[in-house]
């Protein structure tokens, strides 16, 4: 299993409707991506600060590396991309395996 998290932090003046259909475009591709198992998202909600003024979060789930590497070339993904990219100041995108999964 593969983990794909991030943090975005938006554009000033991008609403907060803006950033939840956002996240609601990045949610409707677990239906239409195989091997994407789920996508989860919010905002930062911590006390440390140490976020560096990203705003909100994401974690997807993959079945597997190869699962991974067929979503990030995927034509829905680029379209998503194409709504959500010009919205966003600073992103980050990290990948981890989950060991015996």
């Amino acid at each position: 299993m593969v983990r794909h998290f991030g943090v975005f932090k938006f554009k000033p003046g991008v609403t907060e409707e803006q950033i939840e259909q956002c996240f609601i475009s990045m949610k409707g591709m677990v239906e239409k991506i195989e091997g994407l198992l789920d996508m989860e998202y919010g905002p930062y909600n911590g006390n440390e600060g140490l976020n560096e003024d990203f705003t909100h979060g994401f974690l997807m789930t993959f079945t597997s590396e190869e699962a991974r590497d067929a979503y990030l070339p995927h034509p829905v993904h680029e379209e998503v991309k194409l709504f959500v990219v010009p919205k966003l100041e600073r992103v980050i995108v990290f990948d981890i395996n989950i060991p015996g999964q």
